[in-house]
């Protein structure tokens, strides 16, 4: 079994920081700890499915009982259900820590419900952005207390969603609100996917880099696409706009500091990106968005290089991929027959799928050997 210290152990024996003898030790150290340290991906599979069955049945349950019930019943269902899933989860930590990790996970998605209905019962202002701060100080407790994966992935969503839905309530939704908003998603995004490096690795990182690379694809769709679902506007004041695009840049800037230091410079080139692109897209220019979406990918191709990080090649090329794709059926397939756009289609699937594939493992394949990072 491979030991993933076997590339430190050889750079530490390299510069004579400790011998063969204790690099072997280390290692069988190491080993012998990996099946009490680490849950197969069966048992981890198995718990995140019932988790997520778990959650969705609490939910219908109470959804199925709610016009039956009393205020105070409704209260007390509530409290019971969030506070059992947590005393569970606190009861099987010490036993079975990924057990009792996926109840407490469960405990906090329920309370973002348990607020929500809260407020209907007692009928409270409704300020929806104060209902999502609630639901983060709860992930970030847990994430403080526990240290855990699920709750740091629930705190890079729902911090973000806090701030955004403050930002749109206060100007009320206008077009250009939505714009900035966008784009600091996309930003947080690309941090977020940057949080894995060499030096530093472990699974909080790894949540927020797939929170950010599930978000990625979207985001970017969304700011590309902005202008053309919302339309022009009159604008906001510049007092509004200052504050939005030094929230959209700041923030997510300030937190890729945090996570990377110095590394951060590429973070940087990655707003002056995510700010071209916005600017493309709101003066409608077709072909420049699409251009700069293909020179995007290849950067992050080019930063997985870099930084020897395997996703974020995988990302870049998935992401030159669609960008083809996309400009094709939007700007080039309605030029063509019917016929012509087939078989162009085709030979585009064809040759150009299997010649990217074969690039792509071959860059990915060369990821060991470099990198800077």
């Amino acid at each position: 079994m491979k030991v993933d210290l076997d590339s430190s152990l050889a750079r530490w024996m390299d510069a004579r920081l400790i011998e063969p003898e204790q690099a072997d030790r280390i290692r069988q150290w190491e080993l012998e700890r990996v099946p009490e340290g680490r849950a197969r991906w069966q048992v981890v599979a198995a718990l995140a499915f019932g988790g997520v069955m778990l959650a969705a049945g609490v939910l219908l349950f109470v959804s199925a009982h709610w016009d039956e019930l009393s205020p105070t019943q409704r209260m007390s269902l509530l409290v019971c259900t969030v506070g059992g899933l947590h005393v569970a989860g606190a009861l099987a930590i010490e036993r079975f820590r990924a057990f009792g990790i996926t109840l407490h996970a469960v405990g906090t998605v329920s309370l973002g419900g348990a607020i929500a209905l809260a407020g209907q019962i007692f009928n409270m202002q409704e300020h929806w952005p104060t209902a999502v701060l609630l639901w983060a100080a709860g992930a970030l407790a847990g994430w403080r207390l526990l240290g855990d994966w699920p709750h740091a992935a629930l705190s890079a969503i729902l911090v973000p969603w806090w701030v955004g839905g403050e930002f749109l309530e206060g100007v009320n939704g206008h077009s250009d609100a939505w714009r900035v908003v966008n784009c600091g998603i996309l930003l947080l995004a690309i941090t977020y996917l940057s949080a894995r490096n060499s030096d530093i690795d472990h699974h909080a990182r790894t949540a927020l880099a797939w929170v950010g690379g599930l978000a990625l694809f979207p985001a970017a769709v969304a700011v590309s696409l902005e202008r053309y679902r919302f339309g022009g506007g009159s604008g906001l004041t510049s007092g509004w706009m200052l504050l939005g695009w030094a929230g959209a840049l700041g923030l997510p800037l300030a937190f890729a500091y945090l996570l990377r230091r110095n590394a951060a410079w590429v973070n940087v080139v990655s707003a002056i990106f995510v700010v071209a692109l916005n600017l493309a897209a709101e003066q409608r220019s077709e072909v420049v968005v699409y251009a700069w979406c293909a020179m995007g990918s290849v950067g992050m191709v080019v930063w997985g290089i870099y930084e020897a990080r395997r996703e974020r090649i995988n990302l870049g090329m998935v992401g030159f991929a669609l960008t083809v794709m996309f400009f094709f059926f939007s700007s080039v397939m309605d030029k063509l027959g019917r016929s012509a756009s087939l078989v162009v289609l085709g030979t585009l699937f064809l040759g150009g799928g299997w010649y990217w594939e074969r690039l792509r493992r071959r860059l990915v394949a060369a990821v060991p050997a470099g990198g800077v990072a």
